[in-house]
Protein backbone atom coordinates (compact mmCIF):
# COMPACT_ATOMS: atom_id res chain seq x y z
CA UNK A 1 0.00 0.00 0.00
CA UNK A 2 1.22 3.07 -0.85
CA UNK A 3 -0.14 6.88 1.07
CA UNK A 4 -2.07 8.98 -0.79
CA UNK A 5 -0.41 12.44 -1.05
CA UNK A 6 -3.66 13.95 -0.11
CA UNK A 7 -3.74 12.64 2.87
CA UNK A 8 -0.12 14.38 4.24
CA UNK A 9 -0.58 17.63 5.70
CA UNK A 10 2.39 19.25 7.96
CA UNK A 11 2.02 20.14 11.30
CA UNK A 12 0.00 23.24 10.74
CA UNK A 13 -2.56 21.42 8.30
CA UNK A 14 -2.99 18.37 10.99
CA UNK A 15 -3.57 21.57 13.41
CA UNK A 16 -6.13 22.90 11.53
CA UNK A 17 -7.75 20.02 10.99
CA UNK A 18 -8.12 18.79 14.53
CA UNK A 19 -9.39 22.23 15.26
CA UNK A 20 -11.88 21.92 12.70
CA UNK A 21 -12.93 18.54 14.78
CA UNK A 22 -11.30 16.15 12.24
CA UNK A 23 -9.22 13.34 13.86
CA UNK A 24 -5.77 12.36 12.21
CA UNK A 25 -2.88 10.00 12.86
CA UNK A 26 0.56 10.59 14.44
CA UNK A 27 3.66 9.49 14.95
CA UNK A 28 4.64 8.53 18.87
CA UNK A 29 7.85 6.85 20.46
CA UNK A 30 5.71 3.85 21.17
CA UNK A 31 3.12 3.10 18.38
CA UNK A 32 1.50 5.12 16.22
CA UNK A 33 -1.86 7.05 17.28
CA UNK A 34 -5.29 8.15 16.60
CA UNK A 35 -5.97 11.68 17.73
CA UNK A 36 -8.39 14.29 17.98
CA UNK A 37 -9.08 17.35 20.53
CA UNK A 38 -10.68 16.07 23.59
CA UNK A 39 -13.72 17.45 22.84
CA UNK A 40 -13.79 15.68 19.50
CA UNK A 41 -13.15 12.68 20.95
CA UNK A 42 -15.98 11.15 20.69
CA UNK A 43 -15.64 10.03 17.00
CA UNK A 44 -12.24 7.67 18.29
CA UNK A 45 -14.26 5.17 19.95
CA UNK A 46 -16.52 5.26 16.61
CA UNK A 47 -13.51 5.31 14.30
CA UNK A 48 -11.80 2.00 16.13
CA UNK A 49 -15.07 0.08 17.03
CA UNK A 50 -14.08 0.65 20.40
CA UNK A 51 -16.75 0.10 23.75
CA UNK A 52 -16.50 3.64 25.45
CA UNK A 53 -15.82 2.42 28.40
CA UNK A 54 -12.54 1.80 27.47
CA UNK A 55 -10.52 5.37 28.33
CA UNK A 56 -8.52 7.52 25.94
CA UNK A 57 -5.13 8.80 27.16
CA UNK A 58 -4.33 12.74 27.16
CA UNK A 59 -1.33 13.40 25.50
CA UNK A 60 0.31 17.07 25.99
CA UNK A 61 3.91 18.61 25.79
CA UNK A 62 4.25 20.03 29.05
CA UNK A 63 3.65 18.47 33.11
CA UNK A 64 2.17 21.56 34.28
CA UNK A 65 -0.59 21.06 31.15
CA UNK A 66 -1.68 18.13 31.70
CA UNK A 67 -1.53 18.20 35.41
CA UNK A 68 -3.66 20.66 35.92
CA UNK A 69 -6.71 18.29 35.34
CA UNK A 70 -5.12 15.98 38.55
CA UNK A 71 -7.07 15.91 41.69
CA UNK A 72 -4.78 18.68 44.05
CA UNK A 73 -3.71 15.41 46.24
CA UNK A 74 -2.66 13.79 43.46
CA UNK A 75 -0.27 16.23 42.08
CA UNK A 76 2.94 15.85 44.04
CA UNK A 77 3.56 12.12 43.58
CA UNK A 78 2.38 12.29 39.41
CA UNK A 79 4.74 15.38 39.22
CA UNK A 80 7.55 13.40 41.21
CA UNK A 81 7.47 10.49 37.85
CA UNK A 82 6.99 13.01 35.14
CA UNK A 83 9.56 15.13 36.34
CA UNK A 84 11.50 12.01 35.26
CA UNK A 85 9.85 9.87 33.26
CA UNK A 86 8.57 12.40 30.95
CA UNK A 87 9.40 12.65 27.90
CA UNK A 88 8.45 9.00 28.05
CA UNK A 89 6.81 5.80 27.46
CA UNK A 90 5.01 5.90 31.24
CA UNK A 91 1.47 6.66 31.35
CA UNK A 92 0.34 8.27 34.70
CA UNK A 93 -3.70 7.35 35.81
CA UNK A 94 -4.87 9.82 38.16
CA UNK A 95 -7.97 11.03 39.75
CA UNK A 96 -8.52 13.49 37.51
CA UNK A 97 -11.81 16.49 37.67
CA UNK A 98 -13.18 18.49 34.80
CA UNK A 99 -15.25 18.20 31.06
CA UNK A 100 -11.79 16.45 29.62
CA UNK A 101 -11.55 13.98 32.55
CA UNK A 102 -15.41 13.30 31.66
CA UNK A 103 -15.09 13.28 27.87
CA UNK A 104 -12.21 10.84 27.60
CA UNK A 105 -13.41 8.47 30.47
CA UNK A 106 -16.87 8.71 30.93
CA UNK A 107 -18.35 8.15 34.53
CA UNK A 108 -14.85 7.38 35.84
CA UNK A 109 -13.22 10.15 37.98
CA UNK A 110 -9.52 9.27 36.62
CA UNK A 111 -7.36 9.74 33.49
CA UNK A 112 -4.52 8.75 31.84
CA UNK A 113 -1.73 11.07 31.11
CA UNK A 114 1.54 11.45 28.78
CA UNK A 115 4.54 13.23 27.46
CA UNK A 116 5.48 10.86 23.98
CA UNK A 117 8.92 11.28 23.58
CA UNK A 118 8.53 11.73 20.02
CA UNK A 119 9.91 15.31 18.21
CA UNK A 120 7.07 15.55 15.84
CA UNK A 121 4.50 14.47 17.81
CA UNK A 122 5.71 17.54 20.48
CA UNK A 123 6.26 19.95 18.20
CA UNK A 124 2.25 19.93 17.19
CA UNK A 125 1.08 19.17 20.66
CA UNK A 126 2.86 22.64 21.21
CA UNK A 127 0.78 23.92 19.01
CA UNK A 128 -2.23 21.99 19.22
CA UNK A 129 -2.50 21.82 22.90
CA UNK A 130 -3.20 18.07 24.66
CA UNK A 131 -5.01 15.71 22.46
CA UNK A 132 -7.07 12.30 22.77
CA UNK A 133 -4.98 9.52 21.95
CA UNK A 134 -5.03 5.87 21.64
CA UNK A 135 -3.45 3.39 19.48
CA UNK A 136 -4.22 3.60 15.44
CA UNK A 137 -6.00 0.41 15.30
CA UNK A 138 -9.45 -1.39 14.75
CA UNK A 139 -10.37 -2.89 18.21
CA UNK A 140 -9.40 -6.07 18.16
CA UNK A 141 -7.02 -5.88 15.37
CA UNK A 142 -3.13 -5.75 16.18
CA UNK A 143 -1.81 -2.04 16.79
CA UNK A 144 -0.26 -0.59 13.74
CA UNK A 145 3.59 -0.34 13.67
CA UNK A 146 4.16 1.82 11.17
CA UNK A 147 2.08 5.02 9.03
CA UNK A 148 1.87 2.45 6.48
CA UNK A 149 -0.41 -0.18 8.48
CA UNK A 150 -1.98 2.89 10.06
CA UNK A 151 -3.01 4.42 6.99
CA UNK A 152 -4.38 0.93 6.18
CA UNK A 153 -6.77 0.85 9.11
CA UNK A 154 -7.75 4.12 8.85
CA UNK A 155 -7.77 5.17 5.15
CA UNK A 156 -9.53 8.84 5.39
CA UNK A 157 -7.57 10.10 7.34
CA UNK A 158 -4.81 12.62 7.06
CA UNK A 159 -1.54 11.73 8.33
CA UNK A 160 1.75 13.82 9.27
CA UNK A 161 3.90 14.91 7.03
CA UNK A 162 7.20 14.18 6.38
CA UNK A 163 7.07 10.14 6.17
CA UNK A 164 8.94 8.04 7.29
CA UNK A 165 7.94 8.71 10.39
CA UNK A 166 10.85 8.08 13.31
CA UNK A 167 10.52 4.51 13.57
CA UNK A 168 8.87 3.89 17.08
CA UNK A 169 9.56 1.30 20.09
CA UNK A 170 6.42 -0.66 19.19
CA UNK A 171 6.58 -1.03 23.01
CA UNK A 172 3.56 -0.53 24.69
CA UNK A 173 4.31 2.61 27.61
CA UNK A 174 3.75 1.21 31.41
CA UNK A 175 0.86 2.37 32.89
CA UNK A 176 0.65 3.33 36.27
CA UNK A 177 -2.34 3.95 38.70
CA UNK A 178 -2.17 6.43 41.64
CA UNK A 179 -3.74 4.71 44.51
CA UNK A 180 -2.70 7.39 47.50
CA UNK A 181 -0.11 9.16 48.81
CA UNK A 182 3.33 7.51 47.27
CA UNK A 183 1.13 4.83 46.23
CA UNK A 184 0.85 3.11 42.73
CA UNK A 185 -0.77 -0.21 41.66
CA UNK A 186 0.80 -1.28 38.25
CA UNK A 187 -2.13 -1.22 35.23
CA UNK A 188 0.52 -2.61 32.81
CA UNK A 189 4.34 -3.21 32.57
CA UNK A 190 5.65 -1.95 29.71
CA UNK A 191 8.49 0.15 28.40
CA UNK A 192 9.65 1.85 31.51
CA UNK A 193 9.83 0.57 35.02
CA UNK A 194 10.01 4.04 37.55
CA UNK A 195 12.65 3.19 40.69
CA UNK A 196 11.07 4.12 43.79
CA UNK A 197 7.34 3.46 42.83
CA UNK A 198 5.41 1.36 46.38
CA UNK A 199 3.74 -1.09 44.21
CA UNK A 200 -0.01 -2.17 45.25
CA UNK A 201 -0.39 -6.23 43.97
CA UNK A 202 -0.57 -5.88 40.38
CA UNK A 203 -3.78 -6.15 38.64
CA UNK A 204 -5.56 -9.07 37.04
CA UNK A 205 -6.25 -9.42 33.53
Amino acid sequence: MTINPLNLLDRDGINAHLRAGGAALLPTDTLPALVAAPEQAAQIWRLKKRPQDKPLILMGADVEGLLCHVSPAARADASFLAQRHWPGALTLVLPAFGPVAEVLNPGVATLGLRIPACKAMLDLLRCSGPLATTSANVSGEPSSRTEIEAARAFPDLPLLSPIPWTAPSCQASSVIAWRGPQGWHWLRRGAVMPAGVVSLPECSG
